[in-house]
């Protein structure tokens, strides 16, 4: 049944564990000894052209959460010379964007950054209030007369009683708003000092106190665009910061390889959206629907889906009730059902069928190399024992680590090829054009508000883009035929040349001659680099070629790389924290 196509949670999760590294040195992407094959260099060598920098981003865990975020409010204490919770407020408003906030300082000045986050720098004197010289003071929320000693003023000047605020800092924490907790004070949106509400707080719920420093660090990725939880299940505990801001994907240090943009599998080259989609298809019963509706037909009498077992078109439900399989009626009346008529269930069964072969057709491929790369994966501790085995022998040379980045770009190559097929089934499907209409006539019919006669301009007007919109999409049908048949020939040359290289790279090398080894390394280096070539040219033409015609970000990919995902480095703080 369709129902058992759902992915496993393993499904193309690489654990990079340091027992099983296999090169013993450090990867680099094309370290191929040159003095092997110097009179080849410009065949063999690989077109790179990406800068080669540190790690773009890094695993914070528990015990760094409170550095990473310490560091940024530093750097905005120090710049703006104002307290923690005033460098909070700032980076909780603007989503820790530490360039969004000087940004905004230079482009509008402090008083527009503050005012828009709420945040009151008063400069107060430290010597004794004029508070501290009377008794008791008034409070304008409960109207008691209490000591002075028993209210709070908060940086707006705003003065209430200790036990009006606690009420009120208590709903705030409980309704999960310990973020950006304002004043109480009537139109007063001034950010309330974390210290003080830690305080009053904390005198009568120390439990309480705790979860609103609990909110306070885990804003730091919640409320920021740059860090995301990792989505492992059991949850590892930790987070990955991004130090640029693009569409990627990222290995945490637990080992899981996800899209930083919607946190599911890394998926490349299929786009967020069409991988939300595919999934969804993959595991929604609606393509059982499917197939029962192409396999079987309803009893006449209960209804329930029956399946021909055999020869004869007349055919018995377990309700006992006997119908004809070609028109359903109840008696077989050859000469009735032998009579042509037009059935749009005939249309509708012929379709759904279509939609089922191509379904399938696209499911099976991707189907076949996910277990493809799932059995690949276990040939990393295989290729360790084997390089133990060369280290031992007498070959004149003892670095391997071409073989670590031909085994990485096998890796790297069938996860591409793999998710190209989910990728095809949409970009070449109508089902994302759908979409995109339906959109349109939704966004007509929130529109199309007013008088009579600017309803009739609006409908005239979508008609006349439906019209536009329908010669145009004939135009791109036409384009999309042709940039099909050059994707599947480049996807073809590609699956080609993988299944060559996962051929080259199980072979017994390890036993090979001194010759036999070398010819061995040479056609494996050269299959390499074409294959790696080769899907950077299906990478490229499908991100550029193929959803460069979407504007919607939700069809953006991650940057190609050879050596695949890049791991996630450990955050090291820079204060010394």
């Amino acid at each position: 049944m369709m129902g058992d196509h759902g992915n496993s949670e393993d499904e193309y999760v690489y654990v990079s564990d340091d027992d099983d590294d296999i090169s013993g040195v450090d990867d680099c992407d094309d370290d191929y000894e040159a003095d092997d094959y110097d009179d080849n260099r410009d065949e063999f060598q690989a077109v790179d052209v990406s800068i080669v920098t540190g790690p773009s981003s890094k695993v914070i865990t528990k015990e760094s959460l409170l550095a990473a975020q310490r560091e940024d409010l530093v750097r905005i204490m120090d710049l703006l010379s104002v307290k923690e919770h005033h460098a909070r407020a700032l980076l909780i408003h603007y989503s820790w964007d530490v360039e969004k906030v000087l940004a905004v300082l230079v482009e509008h000045g402090n008083d527009e950054l503050f005012a828009a986050a709420g945040v009151k720098v008063v400069e107060h004197d430290d010597g004794p209030s004029s508070l501290q010289f009377s008794s008791t003071v008034s409070c304008n929320i409960c109207y008691d007369d209490v000591s002075a000693t028993e209210v709070t003023t908060m940086d707006c000047s705003h003065c209430f009683c200790n036990d009006c605020w606690t009420n009120h800092f208590i709903v705030k924490i409980n309704e999960g708003q310990s973020r950006s907790i304002t004043c109480m004070a009537h139109k007063c949106g001034a950010i309330c000092d974390e210290a003080k509400i830690r305080c009053l707080v904390g005198a009568r719920d120390s439990d309480l106190a705790e979860k609103f420093d609990r909110f306070l660090l885990e804003s730091y990725i919640e409320d920021n665009k740059r860090v995301k939880w990792c989505p492992s299940v059991p949850h590892c505990g930790n987070a990955i910061r991004i130090e640029v801001d693009e569409l990627c994907e990222v290995e945490c240090a637990c080992g899981l390889q996800f899209c930083f943009g919607c946190s599911s599998e890394a998926h490349s080259p299929c786009s967020c959206l069409m991988w939300k989609l595919w999934s969804k298809k993959c595991q929604d019963e609606s393509m059982t629907a499917n197939w029962i509706t192409v396999h079987t037909k309803p009893c006449p009498s209960c209804h329930k889906p029956v399946e021909k077992n055999g020869g004869c078109n007349l055919v018995r439900c377990i309700c006992k009730r006997t119908f004809c399989w070609h028109c359903g009626g109840q008696t077989h009346d050859f000469y009735g059902c032998g009579r042509y008529k037009d059935k749009d269930v005939e249309m509708d069964t012929q379709s759904a069928k279509r939609d089922l072969e191509r379904y399938m057709h696209y499911y099976n491929r991707y189907k076949a190399h996910t277990d493809s790369f799932k059995l690949e994966r276990k040939m990393k501790k295989t290729m360790h024992n084997k390089i133990n085995k060369l280290y031992e022998s007498d070959t004149s040379s003892k670095d391997f680590s071409w073989i670590t980045n031909g085994l990485n770009r096998l890796f790297r190559s069938r996860r591409i090829l793999s998710y190209s097929y989910p990728f095809a089934f949409y970009m070449f499907g109508n089902q994302l054009f759908k979409e995109d209409r339906k959109k349109k006539k939704q966004r007509y019919e929130e529109e199309e508000e007013g008088e009579e006669g600017e309803k009739k301009k609006k409908r005239q007007k979508y008609e006349e883009e439906k019209k536009k919109n329908k010669q145009l999409e004939d135009d791109m049908k036409k384009e999309r035929t042709i940039k099909q048949d050059l994707f599947e020939d480049q996807q073809q040359q590609f699956e080609a040349n993988v299944e060559k290289l996962s051929m080259y790279l199980e072979e017994k090398f390890e036993s090979y001659s001194e010759d036999k080894f070398k010819d061995w390394k040479m056609r494996t280096i050269a299959l390499s680099v074409t294959t790696d070539n080769l899907g950077r040219n299906l990478y490229e033409f499908i991100e550029t070629d193929l959803l460069g015609c979407f504007k919607d970000a939700d069809h953006k990919i991650a940057p190609y790389k050879s050596k695949g995902v890049e791991k996630a480095s450990e955050h090291h703080s820079s204060l010394g924290i």
